[in-house]
């Protein structure tokens, strides 16, 4: 069993990862907190930590680049996926680029991958990731949602257990096969594939067709005009879901 540090309260479990790595800490190991004072999400949005939900990040040292240690958000996604299945069968999670886990259109999860050069060697990666098991924002730019609104409130322990393990198995054939393998299981779980999407990109907005996930991890766009974009970093949206 991996080894899982429980504290009752954290700024951030992704930020007392960050601690360990910089002290010299190589894991793995996940740290859990009933709390976080000051949770984050992607690009640099806060994420409200109510008690009930899970709160964890898993601390590893890896011997690959932060551009490649990046793709294992999708992992990420594919264990809070499997996570979801397995304590709540039947709600048949789906995955929107890049790491969002929906379930009937709305979000149950957050993650956030960090990373940085190890004391001694290698490339610290922080997995951060938040579940909404019981709770869920009502007022947040993205309709949420949580396994307790679907009739299940898994115990955070137990949870942080089964996503642990999860996640090191996407891990162990990352290490193995590289980002393939996680790309078939990523696709089939898509959510919104061969459907017109808006990406809203850092200086313009987009629109066109979800064709695929590039083996980069890159988001293919098919325009009107007959060509295509690959979308790195965003935010996107499927107006025929308007949850999406």
């Amino acid at each position: 069993m991996l080894r899982i540090d429980h504290y009752a309260e954290l700024d951030s479990t992704n930020e007392e990862a960050r601690r360990r790595a910089l002290a010299g800490e190589r894991g793995p190991v996940w740290i859990r907190a009933d709390r976080q004072g000051a949770g984050r999400g992607r690009r640099g949005r806060t994420w409200v930590s109510q008690p009930g939900n899970l709160f964890i990040t898993g601390l590893y040292v890896l011997d690959t680049q932060a551009g490649d240690a990046a793709r294992l958000s999708f992992a990420a996604a594919l264990a809070v996926a499997d996570l979801v299945e397995e304590l709540a069968p039947g709600l048949n999670p789906r995955l929107k680029w890049p790491n969002d886990v929906l379930i009937e259109g709305r979000k149950v999860c957050g993650i956030l991958l960090e990373s940085g050069a190890a004391p001694g060697g290698g490339l610290w990666l922080a997995a951060g990731i938040g579940v909404n098991l019981a709770h869920h924002p009502e007022d947040s730019e993205r309709p949420a949602t949580s396994l307790a609104a679907h009739g299940t409130k898994p115990d955070p322990a137990h949870a942080g257990e089964r996503l642990a393990h999860h996640f090191d198995i996407w891990l162990q054939r990352w290490q193995v096969s590289g980002f393939a393998p996680i790309r078939d299981a990523w696709l089939a779980r898509a959510h919104g594939l061969g459907e017109r999407v808006v990406a809203r990109l850092e200086t313009e907005t987009v629109e066109g067709i979800f064709a695929d996930l590039m083996p980069d991890g890159a988001l293919r766009l098919d325009l009107a005009d007959g060509t295509r974009r690959l979308i790195s970093a965003g935010d996107v949206f499927f107006p025929a879901n308007p949850q999406g």
